[in-house]
């Protein structure tokens, strides 16, 4: 199963119970089709870069879960067709790649640091050094 992430905009003047009610039914529906929800987050009103059906505001809501992908669709059509929901959008979220534990010579396990680490050396060959004779600046902001 992959992971989503599903944001809805309902409108602002909907009940909180009507609300409630429609996300609600929306984890039912996934866990209906064989998926997990992981979170629910209610974010809160907030203003709409646009305005949308005459609103201005929107009460957001982010539902992090897990689920195969036929159980989007019937999850889309539900949303689709309920009064409350402004707009939704269901993205594809990555899972965070782990390091892999190796064992030392003598079977001790490192540290996941010690995989990640950069050399200072290497950081300072990626990055664009600027020759002072280069600079356009002032010569009194040089000196």
């Amino acid at each position: 199963m992959r992971r989503y992430e599903l944001m809805l905009v309902l409108r602002p003047d909907a009940p909180d119970d009507r609300s409630q009610a429609v996300i609600d039914r929306t984890t039912r529906q996934i866990t209906a089709s064989g998926g997990q929800i992981v979170k629910v987050a209610p974010w809160g009103r907030r203003r709409l870069a646009y305005p949308i059906d005459r609103y201005r505001e929107g009460s957001y809501h982010i539902v992090l879960f897990e689920a195969p992908a036929e159980a989007i669709l019937e999850v889309e059509r539900g949303l689709l067709i309920t009064e409350e929901v402004l707009r939704h959008l269901v993205i594809r979220v990555e899972r965070p790649v782990r390091a892999a534990r190796r064992d030392d010579a003598d079977g001790s396990d490192t540290d996941e640091d010690d995989d990640l680490s950069i050399d200072d050396e290497e950081l300072e060959d990626e990055g664009e050094t600027i020759d002072e004779s280069e600079s356009e600046a002032a010569p009194a902001a040089i000196e």
